[in-house]
């Protein structure tokens, strides 16, 4: 049984940009986490490797744009076999919460929360799902990410694991400013 899929990689690749749309409700933040999140604007590269049954080179790209309220939008598009992932989004400050809240979408019919917080400089990431995957098979998956913005790079990790077998597809892409 093969688990390396074209859903299975779509999956993973939506992981891989997991870096958030905008709350419906507005956002106050302190002026230090605003400029924090708005330091990443600008178009990044990634290119990393995803495995599983077997191993493919993923390529990234992402663009992270100002928005309203102090929210910083984000546009995303991976490239693995000849498939696309379209990602997009809003990361922001969640004062009342003290934390970074970015949720997604995807062409890959996965939409998410990730929940950051300040570490080291920089803000982490992260994410942890349980879904189900479409088509014959509809099997539970558990998705987890964890995206780190550290100073001038964002590192992806990623790792989707078949609940009923125990097999993953890890993706790790490392991004860097254009």
């Amino acid at each position: 049984m093969t688990f390396f899929g074209p859903l299975s990689r779509s999956v993973a690749l939506v992981g891989l940009l997991v870096c958030g749309s905008a709350l419906a409700r507005p956002a106050i933040a302190a002026p230090a986490d605003v400029a924090l999140i708005k330091s990443y604007l600008g178009d990044w590269r990634g290119r990393g490797t995803i495995t599983g049954d077997n191993s493919e080179t993923v390529i990234c790209r992402l663009a992270l744009t100002e928005g309203n309220s102090d929210k910083v939008n984000y546009n995303g598009r991976c490239a693995i076999a000849g498939n696309n992932l379209t990602i997009s989004g809003t990361i922001a400050y969640i004062d009342d919460k003290r934390r970074f809240e970015a949720v997604m979408s995807s062409n890959a019919m996965f939409n998410g929360l990730a929940v950051g917080q300040k570490r080291n400089g920089g803000v982490v990431f992260n994410l942890r799902q349980r879904d189900r995957e479409e088509g014959v098979d509809g099997r539970d998956v558990t998705i987890t990410a964890q995206i780190v913005l550290d100073n001038s790079d964002i590192q992806v990790q990623f790792q989707v694991v078949y609940d009923e077998s125990g097999q993953s597809v890890e993706a790790q892409v490392p991004f860097t400013k254009q």
